[in-house]
């Protein structure tokens, strides 16, 4: 046996948005009047990584105790989000030498992610991503529960048509991470972040895609 499909997440993973995210989540917070200590930044930051919108801002409204709406504080991330996303996006630095080689080596490949439908929408639009990926983009909205649940990445293996024991997952996240262990599949974690220690329950974590070996990578799994 040997892996036979590669799953990306995408924020973080494919397109480099940890910047949007954290903005958006912290320009929401400013405006309720909270100062936000590099200790509740780097919290935050940590907490919120990879999780749906309604999750992240049902911690923010819980932790700060916010006497706000979770559908007000919803509208607004997303609305903060969203005016950032469309100010343009750009791959993270290898990935598509990185999806070259996968092709290379026969493997299928597919996006699985918490990211909603408006977002997804822009990046597949703003960075062609169907070139890459075909119809095999999946967010949350096509399953039950979303990450750390780990339906999408089970779902986008059906589709692709692949045990989920021969995918390899590619995330940037603690959760997402959960989600696709809890799915039987291998992990790799790439540290976009720069908080390698939030990745280590990832088979093998990376500081970047040239990192990754695949030749190896499948060597490995077919001698298991």
């Amino acid at each position: 046996m040997k892996f036979k499909s590669i799953i990306f997440d995408l924020d973080g993973t494919i397109i480099d948005t940890n910047h949007i995210w954290n903005k958006a989540t912290h320009d929401l917070i400013s405006s309720k009047g909270i100062i936000l200590t590099p200790e509740l930044r780097e919290e935050l930051s940590t907490e919120l990584k990879g999780i749906a919108v309604p999750y992240s801002c049902a911690i923010i409204k819980h932790k700060l105790d916010l006497p706000h709406s979770l559908e007000d504080l919803m509208h607004e991330k997303r609305t903060r989000a969203n005016n950032l996303y469309l100010e343009g996006l750009q791959f993270i630095e290898g990935f598509e030498n990185f999806h070259k080689r996968v092709l290379e080596h026969n493997l299928l490949v597919g996006v699985a992610t918490n990211a909603e439908n408006h977002t997804l929408s822009t990046a597949i639009e703003q960075l062609k991503l169907r070139d890459f990926f075909k119809e095999h983009i999946y967010n949350f909205t096509f399953v039950e529960k979303p990450k750390p649940a780990p339906d999408v990445f089970l779902y986008t293996a059906k589709q692709l048509g692949i045990d989920p024991m021969h995918c390899v997952v590619i995330e940037d996240s603690p959760h997402g991470i959960d989600a696709a262990k809890a799915a039987g599949m291998f992990c790799i974690g790439i540290n976009t972040a720069k908080n390698r220690e939030a990745l280590h329950k990832a088979d093998l974590v990376v500081e970047g895609y040239d990192e990754i070996d695949l030749p190896r990578l499948l060597k490995l799994k077919s001698q298991k």
